[in-house]
């Protein structure tokens, strides 16, 4: 039977690209967007051309439990079931401790930690069904804090811990990984080419990777890893060897 694959944050980067392998190997996708409308509607229009209704959109800001509940509801009603929660959308910029605002706390730890605990939590009778399972999508720096960045820092450190507690707390009906990204995508924000050049230097392949390199892990952990939860797999190209 097909899978019903949930990924939040899946209009573009790495969520599209999981989009698209797990689509091809089959699966069925709700895609979500908060404010990405041009980019999800163009991936769900490509999506359904290869396999017509294979693929639907659901707008939620993640940070408002309300919406949330709702996007919960609309999944259920949908296609009734929901094998895999790929739990990526994420808030990233950049901040110094002096100055961060509790906006600015409350939205990095909402989208980074807090969505993707209540959206499991939520989905978590109906993942059981099916023995589903949830890929958390967290980052090397949840491990080593990245300069500049300590409330993503913190948020994504949390995941990574939320990660094992789920896999204990969920199983054994629900499978709990997750994928930890490094050099794949520069920020969205600005970055000059030296500060690129610095980090590659400390990559042992010494190249960014691209983001089906992270999504052939994630499809890995859906569909071949049967036997493995509680794990972060990490995809960086051998960055953290030179932390």
């Amino acid at each position: 039977m097909k899978k019903n694959v949930l990924i939040t944050g899946a209009a573009k980067r790495i969520g599209a690209s999981c989009a698209r392998m797990l689509h091809q190997d089959g699966c069925n996708l709700y895609l979500h967007y908060r404010s990405s409308k041009q980019e999800v509607y163009g991936l769900n229009q490509e999506l359904n051309k290869i396999r017509p209704g294979s693929a639907k959109i659901i707008q939620a800001d993640l940070l408002k439990m309300d919406e949330m509940s709702a996007l919960v509801e609309e999944v259920k009603a949908t296609w009734g079931r929901l094998d895999v929660l790929v739990n990526n959308a994420s808030a990233f910029y950049p901040q110094q401790v002096a100055n961060v605002t509790e906006q600015e706390w409350d939205s990095l730890l909402g989208s980074n930690l807090k969505a993707p605990f209540f959206l499991s939590q939520k989905f978590a009778k109906l993942l059981a069904l099916n023995n589903g399972c949830i890929v958390n999508i967290i980052d090397i720096h949840a491990e080593r804090g990245l300069k500049g960045y300590p409330v993503y820092s913190i948020a994504k450190a949390g995941l990574a811990a939320m990660t094992i507690v789920l896999a204990k707390e969920l199983g054994p009906e629900i499978r709990v990984n997750g994928v930890s990204p490094g050099a794949v995508l520069w920020p969205e924000t600005e970055i000059s080419e030296q500060e690129k050049i610095e980090i590659l230097q400390r990559v042992a392949l010494k190249r960014t990777g691209d983001p089906d390199d992270i999504a052939k892990a994630v499809k890995f952990l859906v569909v071949n890893a049967g036997y493995i939860t509680g794990q972060v797999i990490t995809v960086d190209g051998g960055r953290t060897l030179f932390c």
